[in-house]
């Protein structure tokens, strides 16, 4: 019996036989696929592809894995429309996928083109196209190509921006999307950027450079070349990984009380309001007050992305003022009754 499940196996991943005779590819895949099966076993699953190397060496393990696994998945390719050529690479990615046999689609961007903030805007139309398509395909697992750069980098970032533990502990293996429809996963987080490069050189022979990435006038690009300076000076990586994962797990026990102060103190109606009892104010601890506050808003306006923290502990402040009767915020109108308060999305929105 073990015998012809393990020729049914092989007959799976004929198709990538070749590339797992390179040992270095093998030891990338292995440790690929136990964090994608344990966090999704065989289940479907969308992965989003720019055409870096990241996300294409992405899309290869992807394809092995649904071979060994007998999982669907499709490559969602993002054509944000910010450059004149991004619809001409997007269709040679989509070309160079196809001839690899990897299901592949084109999402693109047909709102407005943003001329300001344009990395920032870039990663909340890339997550909203990518949310939109997965929640059409009735898919919940999203895997992303993350790598150990993106983590170091975005601890960075974070830090220099102020944020609190939630936004230094904000990239992780896997996390539910703001708005709660899907699983993110990150299954590379701990690989190297120049072993996803490897891959892409390998298997595609091709990948894509984004011109944005050598640009001094973006904080990411500038972080990078401090990290590369902080190195020489002894940086250890992997003591930054260690103070993340200190702060995911107080992040995630936060979480915890967060999810257990929404059950004990608010009430929804079918996500178009939510009733919310005063006591939240008066037995819960500030973050989890922000936090609870900050996810109702989230749900309730129908935003992939919650409002902005500043905005957030404002209207916290006025809520708690004696004042308080009527409040907007995140296209929500929060109103005071009694000893409740109810938040119900804008009309026209």
């Amino acid at each position: 019996m073990k015998k012809k499940n393990s020729t049914v196996q092989q007959k799976k991943v004929k198709f990538d036989n070749k590339y797992l005779k390179d040992l270095k590819i093998k030891k990338i895949y292995l440790t690929f696929k136990k964090q994608l099966y344990f966090q999704i076993k065989n289940a479907k699953f969308c992965i989003g592809v720019s055409g870096g190397p990241d996300s294409l060496a992405l899309a290869f393990l992807g394809k092995m894995f649904s071979k060994e696994f007998n999982s669907k998945f499709i490559a969602l390719i993002i054509d944000h429309n910010l450059r004149k050529q991004s619809g001409i690479e997007a269709r040679k990615v989509k070309k160079i996928l196809t001839e690899h046999k990897i299901r592949a689609k084109i999402l693109t961007w047909k709102g407005k083109i943003p001329k300001s903030n344009i990395q920032f805007n870039a990663r909340n139309i890339r997550y909203f196209l990518l949310n939109k398509e997965c929640n059409k395909l009735n898919i919940k697992n999203l895997v992303l190509a993350h790598h150990e750069g993106d983590l170091i980098e975005n601890f960075f970032i974070r830090l220099f921006r102020g944020s609190g533990l939630k936004g230094l502990s904000s990239l992780n293996i896997k996390r539910y999307s703001e708005d709660n429809t899907l699983n993110l996963i990150r299954p590379l987080i701990n690989t190297k950027k120049s072993e996803l490069i490897y891959i892409s050189k390998k298997v595609f022979k091709f990948y894509l450079t984004d011109p944005s990435n050598f640009k001094e006038k973006f904080l990411r690009t500038r972080i990078r070349n401090y990290l590369d300076k902080f190195r020489l000076d002894g940086l250890d990586i992997n003591k930054v990984k260690l103070t993340l994962s200190n702060l995911q797990s107080a992040n995630e026990s936060i979480n915890f009380y967060k999810e257990k102060s929404i059950k004990n103190y608010a009430r929804y109606l079918q996500r178009k309001s939510c009733f919310v009892s005063y006591d939240l104010f008066n037995y819960e601890s500030k973050e989890v007050i922000f936090r609870t506050v900050s996810d109702i808003i989230s749900k309730i306006s129908d935003n992939y992305y919650p409002p902005r923290g500043k905005d957030v502990k404002n209207l916290i402040t006025r809520i708690q003022s004696k004042k308080f009767k009527k409040s907007t915020l995140g296209k929500c109108i929060i109103e005071k009754t009694h000893n409740i308060l109810i938040f119900r999305k804008e009309f026209g929105n």
